[in-house]
């Protein structure tokens, strides 16, 4: 009678297994864990006036008009709308769980926040949700547009104050890890001001949804259970039976720091034009949204019912790179209830294809009888970023002679075992895991694994950073470079592959995969307690084992050569017209002259081009200087009365192969260090 209930509202027999098996199983625990010690500051369960309704109360004027561009349609066939019923989190919960009881408290506030606030999150493996309510709606449409703005300010709403101070846990601190708070009135926020007459329902304009903390609410996660030593101690477990003492998440473990990674580009301090590839119709980007919910001209409601018309309508994409599960929980559950579709799914998986291959250039070249392979990071972050267990990003050569025979290989991938020779080629991801104390306060052994609750250590974090990367602000964030080594500013990578006798052209191919066999097998076979590991282990398999998606690719014949093009860096200084001048190259940095111009300087002032050896980041007259010595003043050019100049730099056969970083010191007279600063441009040089 019970399976009949559960067909009735629309779970399908992957669906029915793994409710049955999260309310059935007992689970076993490797350490006791208490709930308290995941509880975190912010809006608590049952602290509402109104809770929050279901996403498809919003369909009536926010969807079925145009999925290219509604709110409600393109929301749908996102990862946020189907967190809560992700058949990964659920597997990677039931170990959580496991290892750590009373962990799930934590993970269910982000992915099914509506249930956590009224209070269906305890029992903490997930048994007490309730597929008759809004359990299941994931990151829904209430639960963000009730989002408030921890930082009190007079631009937000007059609620606000009173809000915060009826918190029974105040939020303090930058809000991360769930520590969300929400309206507890039906007081739907935006980032529009709808106009006095709006008939429909409450609103208020916020200024905060337009802010990038918003999204780092749930894109910066620390684990609370561990605190932060001193003198070099790492991450040891805080005290179980209550709350982090201090809720920062520097004193907690690290487990994604996406949005600590973009404080710390050159996006969080001035807008960058991308060149169209983020965006939509807006040719610089800067916060999440602007990346994520790309505008365009459209209105948010169905036709007839009065909506503005606005040129800059946020489309509610959520794209990242999540390549298959969305089609997995089709699979699980019926459209009716997921509200997916053939061709929401499909324009879905378009848009994170587009996404992936927006987010990096990759460019090959030769140099002293060897491919370089250059990766080039474009996003906001690192790259790959988020949720690292199980995904990562490498690089696939393959070597051709003139008969066309493959003579070498690296990163070679096989589909049927879904097996990546690793050791022949780069593999870009981090490696969590298990120090020697928390191997014996747990009877794991030390090293890297997948014990997302337990894991206290990293051992390895060679992801690309951003734009505007630099070590000690990494550091800062507790998402230090691990085992590998990036200079300050320096956002791409270099990987060298040999030519083996007889390659006259090579293809390279730039992949990332979601889910790993090594991490899935993990989820399958270190399951105690359900079938859940089982269960998206068999989904795995079904929808293609995770295929790699190729983000780049590029073809080099060895006789004809290539340049790489110059990649600019860092951020030009705010100078006294407003402005961040720019160096850019205007042809190929060869042999015998590579052509610079500045743009946006002061006009009629004096502009020096200095090279460096490397990139740097040392503030220096009011900006930063982003090239490391030893210097040489390169040219010296009178600004034009548009604030440009023209720089000519001498190439030799000596220059060959090697790099350079360039920038311009120009005059600014009415600033207060009487000067300013271009962005970095790093140069190879080509024959």
């Amino acid at each position: 009678m019970q399976r009949t209930k559960f067909i009735l509202v629309g779970i399908s027999a992957i669906g029915l297994a793994v409710i049955f098996s999260i309310a059935d199983a007992t689970p076993t625990t490797s350490l006791q864990g208490n709930i308290r010690a995941f509880e975190v500051a912010g809006s608590q369960p049952g602290e509402f006036v109104d809770y929050l309704q279901a996403g498809q109360a919003c369909a009536i004027c926010h969807g079925n008009y145009d999925q290219d561009v509604e709110p409600y349609g393109t929301w749908q066939a996102s990862m946020m709308a189907q967190s809560s019923r992700d058949p990964i989190f659920f597997a990677a919960l039931a170990i959580a769980e496991q290892d750590l009881e009373g962990s799930g408290f934590l993970c269910m506030r982000c992915h099914m926040p509506g249930a956590h606030m009224e209070g269906r999150t305890i029992p903490t493996d997930g048994s007490g949700l309730d597929p008759f309510t809004n359990d299941f709606d994931g990151v829904n449409c209430h639960f963000c547009h009730r989002m408030v703005d921890p930082v009190l300010s007079p631009d937000n709403p007059s609620e606000d104050a009173g809000i915060l101070a009826g918190l029974s846990r105040p939020l303090n601190v930058e809000p991360h890890t769930g520590m969300f708070v929400l309206d507890p009135e039906d007081r739907r926020r935006g980032p529009f001001d709808l106009g006095a007459s709006f008939p429909y329902h409450q609103f208020r304009e916020s200024p905060f949804h337009r802010e990038s903390m918003l999204c780092g609410t749930c894109h910066d996660v620390s684990n609370p259970a561990m605190i932060k030593r001193n003198s070099g101690l790492g991450y040891r477990l805080s005290n179980l039976n209550m709350g982090h003492p201090t809720m920062e998440k520097e004193d907690m473990f690290p487990l994604e720091r996406t949005f600590g990674e973009w404080t710390k580009s050159v996006y969080a301090v001035a807008p960058i034009d991308t060149g169209g590839r983020f965006g939509g119709n807006q040719p610089e980007v800067q916060s999440c949204q602007d990346c994520h919910m790309p505008t365009t001209d459209a209105t948010a409601c169905a036709p007839g019912l009065g909506g503005v018309f606005r040129p800059d309508m946020p489309r509610h994409f959520f794209n990242g790179a999540n390549s298959w599960v969305l089609k997995a929980v089709r699979a699980i559950y019926p459209d009716y209830e997921t509200g997916l579709s053939d061709s929401l799914v499909l324009d879905a998986s378009q848009r994170t294809l587009e996404m992936m291959q927006n987010a990096a250039d990759m460019e090959t070249f030769e140099r002293d009888g060897s491919l370089v392979v250059r990766v080039i990071n474009l996003t906001g972050h690192r790259l790959p970023t988020g949720y690292g267990e199980g995904r990562r990003m490498w690089v696939q050569v393959q070597f051709f002679d003139v008969g066309d025979q493959l003579v070498g290989e690296h990163g070679a991938y096989d589909p049927v075992a879904a097996d990546l020779d690793t050791a022949s080629t780069k593999v870009y991801e981090i490696h969590h895991g298990l120090d020697a104390y928390m191997a014996n306060q747990t009877g794991k052994p030390a090293g890297p694994g997948f014990h997302f609750a337990l894991n206290n250590t990293v051992l390895l974090d060679n992801r690309i950073p951003a734009r505007g990367f630099t070590n000690a602000g990494y550091e800062a964030i507790d998402a230090d470079v691990v085992a590998y080594s990036y200079e300050d500013q320096q956002h791409w990578d270099e990987t060298t592959f040999r030519l083996p006798t007889g390659a006259v052209r090579a293809e390279v191919s730039l992949f990332h995969q979601t889910t790993t066999r090594e991490y899935i097998e993990f989820l399958r076979d270190e399951n105690q307690t359900n079938t859940t590991g089982q269960d998206a282990y068999d989904l795995w398999e079904l929808f293609g084992k995770s295929a790699p998606v190729e983000m780049a690719s590029s073809s080099l014949d060895f006789n004809v050569g290539a340049c790489a093009t110059p990649i600019p860096y860092g951020l030009g200084s705010l100078n006294s017209l407003d402005r961040r001048a720019t160096l850019d190259a205007l042809n190929a940095p060869n042999l015998p002259v590579l052509d610079l111009q500045l743009n946006g300087a002061i006009p009629g002032q004096m502009a020096l081009l200095w090279e460096g050896t490397g990139t740097a980041s040392v503030p220096h007259l009011g900006g930063v200087l982003l090239i490391s010595g030893p210097y040489t003043r390169r040219g010296t050019a009178l600004t034009d009365p548009q604030g440009k100049a023209s720089f000519s730099l001498p190439v030799d056969a000596t220059m060959v192969g090697t790099t350079r970083s360039l920038q311009v010191i120009y005059r600014d007279p009415a600033s207060a260090a009487g000067a300013g600063l271009s962005q970095g441009l790093f140069v190879t040089f080509c024959n």
